[in-house]
């Protein structure tokens, strides 16, 4: 096994994937290294790219962010593409700022998906095994230490394109290509480390009174990390999640119960999936059920026995947005009852997943908390419910590259900076990754502003306002949600993906053919007329549907595209106001704060102001300017200091 790479990444989650992938690319685009190469670095290879909870991507803002993945070269986006069993843009009846695609997928196929894509990039190393140490040196991040016998190793390419042809049980397996000698450590040096731990750092698992070690079902927990985190200074913090138990297919009375069913056409994520031969697996429904009083009753009834009501769970909060049944029915006392979606899993088994009843109860109170919902009087519980808690760094002591300021070298990405969520975890993996690589190269680092994408919204949020519960994003959550719709990714961030080596040809090639498109039917549209208008003007009336306009046009065009052009049309008058207000603070956004700045010395500096900034270390002016406690007069005298600071 060879001892140096250009990147390592640690965790074959949605983080760790992206990280690796938006590394290898950079890399093949701009490196100047005969053998560029990145390691991946995971426990179990057959569990990479693994849903560990719902299966489906997607949804408002998150499905936004999906859409920048994979305007930006990312993975996730044709992941979904090619293994969603059912495919829904939300909030269709809303503008279209705030509608959010989302998919179904078959989780197995999903995890086969990832993997066969790694395994054909040709620049990334899996390895298998734990991180025992992560090297410093000089003060900065050279490399990582691994246990004795931890190894490259490779999926059979054949069980792979099995697993995604035929339905049955996954038949993935890895054989070691190389290995360290089974009794020493080996040092594995690399120019940028990135850290995906998910939820594995001294996870440990509860349903009722039991606990088991580990951050996923028949795995275990990442132990050596948290202890290395804190001897390198940084802050730990510790949080939770969970997951609802799963059902058998067969067990479940549909009749009863209300069907919810995809589009049709269905749209995928990707701009490279080709429509014509798209879904590429057939489409399911999913089903509606709800809680009833009596269920909110025995859960009350039952609190003490909840590990995060009984004080077994060490953690400081739970996903506040994504939260388990017990905290609805404490949360909200006033509501008879909370909608619960039944969800396929895969096509080859009948698991079914039950979204909206996270637990960590005992199987006992679980069985009869499913039982009480319509059509599931006789369900058979396959898996029960259970909450994990684990290990983070508080997301204060990174910047928005994802590379922590303690450590130079050393990027962390995903639920270990506090997130819930695969596309949260998705997006930071390729801004890591990405900078990692460029480190790497000695080239600058790259970071999204908030105007830019929701990728820039969540990286900016994360370093100026530390997340007491999991983060998870909302259109709400974005000032500019009208300039960073789902629909127009593409054009916002491709060019910028191609300027840093992520998007290849075949890609760009999808965009420019995309752009000239768009051109001729804009010009299509100011061209044509109807009773003495153009189409455009008519394009303005919100009661004349898309459809109907592409009706009236003398050509064909897609009918995303001229959703698209309608969208453009309807909002111009709105984003040129955006547009001005963002170029009004511009100036402030991009003013940059000198590292070492030490906010003590800055005269007149209120104390609250000078212990967050201490906390903080923000690197722009407009970084300074969102966090908590900061105000405008501090900012006028930051702007003094930074000003007054002899040129370098």
């Amino acid at each position: 096994m060879r001892d140096r790479y250009d990147v390592i990444v640690i965790g074959g989650g949605h983080a760790g994937t992206e990280a690796a992938w938006a590394a290898a690319n950079a890399l093949r685009a701009h490196g100047t290294s005969a053998d560029p190469r990145v390691a991946l670095i995971t426990m179990d290879p057959s569990r990479i790219g693994t849903m560990s909870c719902n299966p489906a991507i997607g949804g408002l803002a998150k499905g936004q962010i999906v859409r920048e993945i994979d305007a930006l070269g990312g993975m996730m986006g044709l992941a979904t593409d090619a293994t969603g069993i059912q495919f829904r843009v939300l909030n269709t009846s809303k503008g279209a700022a705030v509608r959010g695609p989302r998919a179904q997928c078959d989780k197995d196929r999903y995890s086969c998906e990832i993997q066969r894509m790694l395994a054909a990039h040709g620049l990334i190393d899996v390895i298998a095994g734990t991180v025992d140490d992560i090297l410093v040196e000089g003060g900065a991040c050279v490399g990582v230490v691994l246990p004795p016998g931890c190894g490259v190793v490779e999926a059979s390419r054949e069980a792979l394109e099995r697993d995604l042809r035929e339905p049955g049980p996954p038949h993935r397996v890895y054989a070691t290509r190389s290995a360290a000698p089974s009794s020493t450590l080996q040092v594995l040096r690399g120019r940028a480390v990135v850290l995906t731990t998910g939820t594995f750092m001294r996870a440990l698992m509860h349903t009722g009174a039991d606990t088991t070690p580990g951050g996923r079902v028949g795995e275990g927990a990442a132990t050596g990390i948290s202890a290395c985190l804190r001897a390198l200074g940084f802050e730990l913090g510790r949080l939770k999640t969970g997951t609802p138990p799963r059902l058998a297919r067969d067990s479940i009375d549909f009749a009863a119960l209300e069907p919810q069913s995809g589009d049709d056409p269905p749209q995928p994520f990707s701009d490279l999936t080709d429509r014509s031969a798209f879904p590429h697996l057939p489409q399911v429904h999913c089903w509606e059920t709800h809680t009833t009083p009596e269920t909110h009753d025995l859960i009350r009834a039952n609190l003490h026995r909840a590990p995060m009501y009984s004080g077994q769970i060490d953690a400081e909060c739970g996903p506040r947005y994504c939260p388990s049944i017990e905290d609805k029915v404490v949360r909200f006392a006033d509501r008879s009852e909370h909608h619960v979606f039944l969800e396929p899993e895969t096509l080859h088994s009948d698991d079914i997943y039950t979204n909206g009843i996270s637990t960590s109860l005992p199987a006992d109170v679980q069985d009869r908390i499913v039982h009480a919902m319509p059509g599931c009087a006789r369900a058979t519980i396959k898996r029960y419910g259970y909450a994990v808690e684990y290990d983070m760094v508080w997301p204060h002591q990174i910047d928005a590259t994802g590379e922590t300021k303690r450590v130079p070298g050393l990027f962390l990405a995903g639920q270990i900076n506090g997130t819930s969520g695969y596309e949260e975890a998705g997006a930071q993996g390729l801004v890591a990754g990405l900078n990692a690589a460029r480190r790497a190269l000695g080239e600058s680092p790259v970071r999204f502003a908030r105007h830019e994408a929701y990728v820039g919204v969540l990286m900016d949020d994360l370093v100026t306002r530390t997340p007491r519960e999991p983060y998870r994003m909302f259109t709400s959550r974005a000032e500019h949600r009208l300039l960073l719709r789902a629909d127009n990714a593409d054009e916002r961030l491709t060019p910028r993906g191609r300027e840093f080596g992520l998007v290849d040809d075949r890609r760009w090639r999808a965009f420019e053919a995309r752009a000239a498109a768009l051109a001729t039917l804009r010009s299509a549209l100011a061209a044509k007329r109807r009773d003495g208008k153009s189409l455009t003007e008519w394009a303005l009336r919100p009661d004349i549907p898309a459809t109907t306009i592409g009706e009236w046009l003398d050509h064909a065009f897609d009918a995303p595209l001229v959703d698209r052009a309608l969208n453009d049309l309807r909002y111009a008058g709105y984003v040129a106001r955006q547009a001005a207000e963002i170029r009004r603070q511009q100036e402030l956004e991009d003013a940059s704060i000198p590292s070492d700045l030490d906010p003590r010395e800055i005269g007149g500096l209120r104390t609250e102001a000078v212990e967050t900034l201490s906390r903080f270390r923000p690197t722009t002016m407009g970084q300074a300017s969102r966090l908590a406690g900061i105000t405008p007069g501090d900012m006028t005298l930051i702007a003094l200091a930074v000003r007054r600071r002899p040129r370098r």
